[in-house]
């Protein structure tokens, strides 16, 4: 099994800190799949706004349906998250 390194909350710092201020703010913790994007915080910032648009941009789904898709997606493909 591959490992990933993460970086903790408490030793996070620049543009990584801010972005684990943000997932706070969103979510009232960070996930790790965040943290596993450590080593490239920009590329972390724009993950997250492309979610957001996805999740919650404008489109002829319904934040439900949206949901449940994504939940689909993950079950076929074997996340644990």
């Amino acid at each position: 099994m591959a490992h990933i390194r993460l970086i903790e909350e408490a030793d996070a710092d620049g543009l990584l800190a801010e972005e684990y201020d943000a997932a706070r703010e969103r979510a009232g913790k960070v996930f790790n799949i965040l943290k596993a994007m450590r080593l490239r915080p920009a590329v972390l910032r724009a993950s997250i706004a492309l979610y957001r648009e996805i999740m919650f941009g404008e489109s002829g789904l319904s934040r439900r349906e949206r949901e449940l898709l994504a939940t689909v997606a993950s079950a076929e493909q074997g996340c644990h998250y």
